[in-house]
């Protein structure tokens, strides 16, 4: 079988005015994808191009991992000049995608009503804190602020600690896949009626879609959800536990995971214990059932256990650090780290086509600023 090595999106042009997360991390996906995504920055550059230590050539590394197989430019879009140029590169293009605060790109002449009217099969991509308009329409969001709004924070945390933030950008990173899903579909409508369209995608509407099953447990029963830590609240064992080494999660969904558990841990007494037949007696257990399963799991060396589980069928896995995870065997065998000539590395897209995969082209446009410089100044 012979693989194509231009993507499913080869053909696809974008042109990625955003900023930040939500938007590159989009734009990084269609690229991935063979889109042809040009990244124009405002003059003084994405503002993450600054966000660090650490730096790698005087770039953030958190502009590098959103922004690979992008070409780069700058343009003044408050300018005249910077629209003319940006309908110049809108007139062959098939998205553009941006995060301007509402109001922004309308007052430059560049709102959805008119570019879709000079470009009538453009798809528009807006990734926005909590859209235009209702009671916080037009407000500026942050990944965190949403976490709070929206009750994440609420439920992350130890049962008698504060509530906190998911330690990664989960609604940046979630809305920009809301994003990519958006634009794809939109691709695939205007195959039928050959129209382009609007599409958004806020941070506030992604981070409510994120509550389950808190939102579903919520709706059945009226009960406000607590913190549980690392517990599930609807499932148990589904926890970390300690060991004599390092810390393993343990995952059990039905009675014979449940049993293969007891198996694994020489426990018979408790497979058969009533208190926990069942996975709602389990939940309803769970204190005592956790102290039991501690007790056995003390002596026991962490890694070893959470493989032997895995093994017979239970989920589990050895706690461990982001350097441990990157450098995993499985992580290699996945291919799911990237490497662009002599200066970038990063992790790769998880989404695998048979056909039509992923490809790493084009390194960050970190010389984009300095090159529009350097023509400004022989200008």
């Amino acid at each position: 079988m012979t693989l194509s090595v231009t993507g499913a999106l080869a053909g696809v042009r974008v042109i990625d005015l955003s900023r930040v997360l939500g938007g590159p991390y989009c734009g990084q996906v269609l690229g991935d994808h063979g889109a042809d995504v040009l990244k124009v920055e405002p003059p003084k550059g994405d503002e993450t191009r600054f966000w660090g230590p650490p730096f790698q050539d005087g770039v953030a590394a958190y502009y590098l991992g959103l922004n690979r197989n992008k070409r780069g430019t700058t343009l003044d879009l408050s300018t005249p000049a910077g629209v003319e140029a940006l309908y110049e590169l809108l007139a062959d293009a098939d998205v553009l995608i941006e995060n301007f605060k509402t109001g922004t790109l309308e007052k430059w002449g560049l709102g959805f009503d008119l570019l879709s009217q000079r470009f009538p099969r453009l798809i528009h991509c807006r990734i926005s804190g909590f859209g235009a308009d209702g009671p916080l329409g037009g407000r500026v969001g942050y990944d965190a602020a949403i976490q709070a709004l929206c009750g994440i924070m609420s439920v992350n945390g130890e049962a008698q600690g504060e509530p906190l933030r998911v330690g990664i950008p989960l609604v940046d990173q979630c809305t920009g896949m809301n994003a990519v899903s958006g634009i794809l579909l939109a691709l695939y409508e205007r195959t039928q009626s050959g129209l382009g369209q609007f599409v958004e995608c806020s941070l506030f509407d992604t981070g409510i879609s994120l509550l389950h099953p808190y939102s579903s447990n919520w709706f059945a029963s009226r009960q406000p959800p607590q913190r549980t830590g690392n517990a599930h609240v609807s499932l148990y064992p589904y926890d970390v536990f300690p060991t004599a080494t390092v810390p393993v999660f343990i995952g059990v969904g039905n009675n014979r995971q449940f049993a293969l558990l007891c198996d694994c841990l020489d426990a018979p007494a408790l497979r058969d214990d009533p208190r926990f037949a069942e996975p709602a007696l389990r939940s309803i257990n769970r204190i005592p059932l956790r102290q039991l399963l501690v007790e056995l799991l003390a002596d026991r060396q962490g890694a070893a256990v959470a493989d032997r589980l895995l093994q017979s069928g239970v989920p589990a896995a050895p706690q461990l650090d982001v350097p441990a995870a990157l450098n995993h065997p499985h992580t290699a065998h996945r291919q799911m780290l990237v490497t662009i000539g002599d200066g970038y590395r990063g992790v790769a897209s998880p989404i695998k086509l048979s056909r039509t995969p992923a490809s790493y082209r084009l390194a960050p446009p970190v010389a984009a600023l300095e090159r529009k410089k350097k023509e400004s100044h022989h200008g």
